[in-house]
């Protein structure tokens, strides 16, 4: 069993070959191909790698699924006493992408 930690969007998962992620969005159309240079740390069955803070010369590659949006997050503000409340919505941008390889890099 071989994986990877990676970091994008400013936060952390933990890719697997053939596992489908839900990151920040990404640029791209579904079909296209990603890489993540910033792989912090491998385990490849025997050994462990950590990075310091990345591991080099490893990549992590994927291809877009979709790029969907999240659920609706409401936000309301209120002031006391004031006649002041405004109500607004946000729906978070993600792409889903599919582990394609964990491996070294071409260069």
């Amino acid at each position: 069993m071989s994986f990877a930690i990676i970091k994008t969007g400013g936060k952390q998962y933990r890719a697997e070959r053939g596992e489908k992620l839900t990151v920040e969005k990404l640029p791209g159309k579904e079909g296209d191909k990603v890489a993540f240079a910033d792989v912090l740390l491998v385990v490849d069955g025997k050994k462990t790698e950590v990075g310091t803070p990345v591991v080099s010369g490893v990549v992590v590659e994927g291809k877009i699924v979709s790029q969907t949006k999240g659920p609706k997050q409401i936000i309301f503000k209120f002031r006391p006493k004031k006649r002041y409340k405004v109500k607004t919505g946000h729906r978070q941008q993600y792409t889903e992408v599919e582990i394609t390889k964990i491996g070294t890099s071409k260069q």
